[in-house]
């Protein structure tokens, strides 16, 4: 994975500082040009985190049962591989390039890789039948290199798991802040896809009922020029009460709906894969 495209580990906010973990080295570390704000922010009771999680089941629980390996793609500090492993009992690999991250990563059981996707080892390709990819194309200047790299890793009838956030009208300081080149529509992501050889088994947006405190939120960046405090105030949930009143809200929605929201996940195969029945099982 490219250096500019994922993020910066700070102490998670869930658990405290996490033990050191062994990293295994495919490639060299580097640099990061991303916030601190998510892995300072990001905790496994965060409730878009936890959101995310169940907008996932709702739409293809079964793929991580029936996959026989997977992959993360930009794991960061391990959220989704943590998740994975307690919803499912099942690893996932993580790939990133920021050693800081990657040392502190949440998993207990995953391996945890230093990997340039863009190295494509010979020993992983085609290897993965289910890759995920979560909040991590949007960072990406050049969609469609990124995604030609990622097919070298998964299977032939494999499936790659996309979420990205929704709605470029949204685009803020905000997203400035957090290293967002764009926001999606369900139309320019399925594009992009279909551009570079994938099929949307299933899409949906999630976030819906939030979608007025996105608008909010953008209103009270405007002007913000301290990004750390931006990403702070567009991310943060301030107080566990907050958290709890915003998880319940997100609930309000029925998954898949294809109206709107503050983000978007699709499923996408190899076009001419025959599509997998693990779907919309919830």
């Amino acid at each position: 994975m490219k250096a500019n495209t994922t993020d910066t580990l700070g102490t998670n906010t869930q658990t405290g500082p996490n033990p050191p973990r062994d990293v295994e080295y495919l490639s060299r570390p580097a640099s990061v040009s991303m916030t601190d704000g998510y892995f300072e922010l990001a905790s496994l009771d965060h409730f878009w985190v936890r959101r995310r999680l169940e907008v996932f089941r709702s739409l293809a629980d079964l793929l991580v049962e029936n996959a026989r390996e997977m992959a993360e793609v930009g794991c960061g500090h391990g959220i989704v591989q943590r998740q994975i492993e307690e919803a499912y009992g099942k690893a996932v690999t993580g790939f990133d390039l920021n050693e800081n991250g990657l040392k502190q990563n949440l998993s207990r059981f995953s391996r945890v890789c230093c990997y340039d996707v863009f190295q494509r080892d010979a020993t992983l390709k085609g290897r993965f039948d289910l890759i995920f990819l979560w909040d991590v194309l949007e960072h990406i200047a050049c969609e469609d290199a990124f995604l030609q790299t990622l097919l070298f890793h998964l299977s032939p009838e494999g499936s790659l798991v996309v979420n990205v956030p929704a709605g470029q009208w949204a685009y803020s300081g905000y997203d400035r802040a957090a290293g967002h080149v764009r926001r999606y529509s369900a139309r320019s992501l399925l594009e992009t896809a279909k551009g570079n050889g994938l099929q949307a088994a299933c899409w949906s947006y999630w976030g819906l009922p939030l979608l007025p405190a996105l608008l909010v939120r953008k209103v009270l960046l405007m002007g913000q020029q301290n990004e750390r405090k931006t990403y702070s105030t567009g991310f943060g949930t301030r107080t566990s009460a907050i958290n709890g009143i915003l998880g319940t809200l997100s609930k309000f929605e029925v998954i898949p709906q294809r109206l709107a929201g503050t983000s978007l996940m699709a499923v996408f195969q190899r076009k001419g894969a025959p599509a997998p029945s693990q779907l919309f099982v919830r």
